[in-house]
């Protein structure tokens, strides 16, 4: 099953509640999960926004771990460097390895880092998943937040998806010629993959200036607005 959060956004039982409450509720959830600094809050935050998001909106749960994947993936690289690099005080494990050691500081930055990363992920899915970009751009700009950084927000939204679709792409391509069917075919594969993403990426932004400019583009993109009611 292919990822499409925007898909997901339109789809899901929450689509057409207020946008504007979901809005400041993931952003309250955030400022007071990174506040408290305690790590029962950040469980329970966790776990009640994911029950919210699997029940409450109906969102397939293959495709909320599926949004969860790769910023989790960054979350344990920084966590694993965080542990063996940073931070001083009483040695707990030492690997013997010029001198990289786990100490009280590493152990506690490491640990306080990831269970407030786990508490943030679902309050910022809860709002990703269940309200389409539209919708959130134009909050952002009824509430007085600068044009320039809405444009940009859109931007880069669209070059986030367009990245992963020449992902997608080129891992297909990739896997047609058996470039993952043993480990060092693998290895490199996905360094092929890394070598000539960002090239692509960069000849995808060009074509979208191009057609951005083919249509009028004079600085300024236009904002969803919905249609006032009428009486």
């Amino acid at each position: 099953m292919k990822f499409d959060m925007d898909y997901i956004a339109h789809h899901n039982v929450l689509t057409e509640t207020n946008p504007y409450f979901k809005l400041f509720l993931t952003i309250i959830l955030l400022i007071v999960t990174l506040a408290l600094d305690n790590l029962f809050f950040d469980v329970v935050v966790f776990i009640i926004m994911s029950i919210v998001i699997l029940l409450i909106a109906k969102i397939n749960y293959k495709s909320y771990l599926k949004f969860l994947t790769i910023p989790m993936a960054f979350l344990v690289i920084t966590c694993i460097f965080l542990l063996f690099f940073y931070g001083k005080g009483d040695v707990i494990y030492d690997t013997g390895i010029w001198g990289i050691a786990v100490t009280n500081e590493s152990w506690h930055y490491a640990i306080y880092t990831f269970m407030r990363v786990i508490g943030c992920l679902p309050c910022l899915g809860f709002l990703a998943l269940t309200t389409p970009i539209a919708k959130i751009l134009n909050c952002l700009r009824t509430l007085k937040v600068p044009k320039l950084l809405v444009e940009i927000a859109l931007l880069m939204y669209n070059t986030i998806f367009i990245f992963l679709n020449e992902i997608d792409t080129m891992q297909k391509a990739q896997d047609t010629r058996l470039g993952y069917h043993s480990y060092w075919s693998s290895f490199k594969s996905l360094g092929a993959l890394a070598s000539t993403i960002f090239l692509r990426s960069l000849d995808k932004s060009e074509t979208l200036q191009f057609a951005l400019d083919s249509r009028g583009y004079s600085g300024e993109l236009p904002v969803y607005e919905p249609r006032k009611k009428e009486n």
